[in-house]
């Protein structure tokens, strides 16, 4: 969080210095995925300026090789953003570092966040040594490889096949390749085929579809277990109103199946846009007989 703050000190003053009064629609937001930093500008302060801003990044942070600015957002089946090059090495691999664990990525071909370090290390902080765990939407790994640095097993599983070579390599970079399966496919057909009532926990950390494969995470868990459910929830006036909305849609979900929730827990993970909240939903519970 310091390195983080201190980034953001730089960047302000380096915007500052080049856009002046309109410095404050540039650092909104902005990501540092390992020597990469990506950065937005708005269309209207977007000029050649920018590229100015991009070597003044690299003169002021040393340690950043690569600047690009993000020119869409998160979109598609495999959750990819678009960029352009501002100052730097042309390149959009790199290898980012978090809690000792390393990560080998292509950001224009992966989907990758540092904004969930704290929570994949929290869950994994919550899985027992031999614990085996579904991972339904992995990308390149970071929740897994957490996971079984840990001691859990991790049933893999992404869509992209970019996401599972990334994967593959970074198992292999954390000496976890012995306690990970990677699925090259669609989750659902993966849990129907494969991994009917083989998990203890589940972790579903793609909000846009977290609900629609809900049915597919409880197929997948063992008669007791635990889901981690990822959402975005709009609300009006603060963040308890977002944590008590998640828990509502997911005990309204769970409601249409033949289960008792022994527990509930949320969290707000963070803020994704004005009065919109990223929400973890940790859900105990009891699969009874005809669950579905």
């Amino acid at each position: 969080m310091k390195q983080l703050d201190k980034v953001r000190r730089a960047l302000v003053n380096i915007a500052r210095e080049i856009y002046g009064d309109e410095s404050e629609y540039i650092i909104k937001s902005f990501d540092i995925i390992g020597d990469i930093a990506i950065i937005k500008i708005p269309e209207k302060i977007l000029d050649e300026r920018r590229y100015r801003f991009g070597e003044e990044i690299l003169k002021n942070l040393g340690y950043i090789k690569v600047v690009l600015r993000q020119t869409t957002p998160v979109e598609g089946i495999y959750r990819l953003r678009k960029f352009e090059y501002l100052a730097g090495e042309r390149r959009t691999e790199t290898v980012y570092k978090e809690y000792g664990a390393r990560f080998y990525v292509d950001i224009s071909k992966v989907y990758f966040t540092p904004r969930l370090s704290y929570e994949r290390i929290r869950v994994a902080n919550l899985v027992g040594e031999g614990e085996k765990v579904l991972n339904m939407f992995a990308g390149a790994g970071p929740f897994t490889i957490h996971i079984a640095r840990k001691g859990g097993y991790v049933y893999s599983i992404d869509i992209n096949p970019y996401a599972i070579e990334y994967h593959y390599i970074n198992n292999i970079i954390n000496k976890v390749d012995d306690k990970v399966i990677l699925f090259r496919d669609d989750a659902s057909r993966v849990v129907e085929e494969y991994l009917v009532a083989k998990a203890d926990r589940v972790i579903m950390p793609l909000p846009e579809l977290a609900l629609d494969y809900l049915k597919y995470a409880l197929k997948a868990l063992r008669e007791e277990g635990v889901l981690h459910i990822y959402l975005h929830i709009q609300y009006q006036e603060n963040n308890d109103e977002a944590l008590e909305k998640g828990e509502y849609i997911i005990w309204d979900k769970l409601s249409q199946y033949n289960v008792d929730i022994l527990d509930i827990n949320s969290r707000v993970v963070r803020e994704v846009s004005t009065r919109m909240a990223q929400v973890c939903i940790d859900v105990t519970l009891h699969k009874n007989i005809n669950y579905i």
